[in-house]
């Protein structure tokens, strides 16, 4: 018994690890893979959620919510004064008699506050769009310069100054090809 546990030791080696060893060098270990796959996962979903974490206080986002209010209460508003003219037509006539008697001045005010109201909402929204096109142009000149490493991977190794790039069949080889040539005039 003493000579098979010395043998089995010896091909085995302790808890049989020259066998996992041998055996991954042809194939990788299946857990260790996993772990890695995991860790990358981990690390994509924890650089997505720094890249769109927002950056605005809990006031800039409470006020955010009341400014987006007005245009839906309005559509709302219009809608229900459609409903409330088909379902109670004197009640909505005594209403629409109440705001002919607004002055004139008063609907210009009105006109002016609304048209304040969205055109400065317009206006924000419209500079926070300039700041972040500025922003994603920035980086530009990073997304460039991976691009041009990417399409040297694509196309090979990078030639020295002494070696001769040779180009694809249609524009003719560097040195006449006699085999080459009889090819091509056979097509």
């Amino acid at each position: 018994m003493g000579m098979i546990d010395t043998g089995l030791n010896a091909l085995l080696g302790q808890g049989g690890n020259v066998i996992r060893s041998t055996a991954e060098v042809f194939r990788p270990n299946a857990e260790a893979a996993a772990q890695r796959d995991h860790e990358m996962l981990a690390n994509a979903l924890q650089q997505f959620s720094a890249e769109f974490r927002d950056q605005r206080s809990g006031f800039d986002r409470v006020m955010d919510a009341l400014n987006r209010l007005p245009r839906p209460a309005m559509a709302f508003g219009a809608i229900g004064l459609m409903v409330a003219a088909m379902s109670d037509p004197i009640w909505f006539a005594a209403r629409m008699q109440g705001l002919a008697l607004v002055p004139e001045a008063l609907w210009w005010l009105l006109g002016a506050v609304v048209s304040f109201y969205f055109g400065a909402r317009h206006q924000v929204k419209g500079q926070q769009f300039q700041r972040e096109l500025a922003r994603n142009l920035t980086m530009a000149p990073q997304v460039a310069g991976n691009m041009r490493d990417l399409h040297a991977l694509r196309e090979g190794p990078e030639l020295s100054a002494d070696q001769t790039p040779v180009g694809p069949i249609s524009e003719g080889p560097a040195d006449p090809n006699p085999a080459l040539e009889a090819w091509r005039a056979r097509t």
